[in-house]
């Protein structure tokens, strides 16, 4: 679908396009809502100049920092995801990339939880060297995270340390060592609707597995601390409808966000339109969902957790 196709179809009457959306969905997937959960293995101190983001050491957040987390924090932290009812539990580590020493931290790690019966094992390390990806898929991750965060024409307004095609690469990589790519955007950092379409035209030229949409939470310290006012409700549920209609195989996924930019009844409504994949627990440096409420209301919709 085109661009032109994509911007009419984003501007329809909200509850055809929740129709149109929700139609692709009941034709591809069943009635599951795939769970997945994170650890924070390594927290800020980043070296790259994302505006959004409370990790960089170019920001002043206040956050609790942290090096590498040890094996029994991690095997813990995946037995407690799995009983929550994730079915995949991904590691994610702060800065451009792991020290050498870390890595080779995170490959015992990789095993460990893929040691966790009915787990499988994720990564979100940064951009990695093609050795470390291909060292990391040999180790047993099966898929790989990698956001490209906004559209190309918007990414050096969100960070000048990396580039778009520095992503796309890193992404590239990934799948060459046969690994699932799980790839997603942050919205509401200022974008134009137009930028919205485009990410959505982006990520379906990916063509990654799993997509998770993040609504940016502002967060004091940053540059984007006061953009509450970014992106409304309405523009939410209709960019999770667009992305679906441009990637209807894809795993769209509720990610950071979406518990204090959307109402509840907004939530049900992304659901109802195609969002069929979330990450329990909590996030990086900010707060989740409680794993029970999601369950309540998966099954007031009909959708059962998996």
């Amino acid at each position: 679908m085109d661009k032109q196709k994509l911007l009419q179809l984003y501007d329809i009457n909200l509850d055809e396009l929740i129709k149109y959306s929700a139609d692709i969905t009941k034709k591809i997937f069943d009635n599951s809502i795939e769970a997945c959960s994170i650890i924070s293995a390594k927290t800020g101190q980043c070296g790259e100049d994302c505006k959004y983001c409370s990790q960089s050491a170019h920001n002043h957040a206040q956050i609790e920092c942290h090096p590498l987390v040890d094996l029994e924090t991690v095997k813990k932290t995946a037995e407690s995801a799995k009983s929550n009812g994730a079915v995949r539990f991904s590691l994610v580590t702060s800065g451009r990339r792991p020290s050498d020493k870390d890595f080779q931290k995170i490959l015992e790690m990789v095993k460990i939880v893929n040691s966790v019966n009915g787990l499988t094992c994720c990564a979100s390390l940064g951009i990695l060297t093609e050795n470390q990806m291909k060292e990391l898929a040999g180790a047993g991750c099966v898929r790989y995270h990698h956001n490209i965060n906004t559209c190309r024409n918007y990414h050096s307004q969100i960070c000048t340390t990396h580039t778009y095609d520095d992503r796309i690469n890193t992404i590239k990589l990934a799948r060459k060592y046969g690994m699932e790519i799980c790839c997603g955007v942050i919205i509401g950092m200022g974008e134009t609707r137009e930028n919205r379409v485009e990410m959505a035209l982006e990520l379906a030229e990916i063509n990654p597995d799993s997509v998770p949409v993040n609504v940016l939470t502002p967060i004091k310290g940053t540059p984007f601390e006061n953009y509450f006012d970014k992106i409304t409700e309405d523009d939410i549920i209709r960019t999770m409808c667009i992305f679906r209609i441009a990637m209807p195989e894809a795993q769209i996924r509720f990610a950071g966000g979406r518990s204090t930019r959307l109402s509840h009844d907004n939530q049900e409504l992304c659901i109802k339109a195609g969002v069929n994949g979330v990450i329990v627990g909590n996030y990086l440096t900010t707060t989740g969902v409680d794993v029970e409420e999601d369950k309540t209301t998966f099954a007031k919709l009909g959708k059962v957790m998996v």
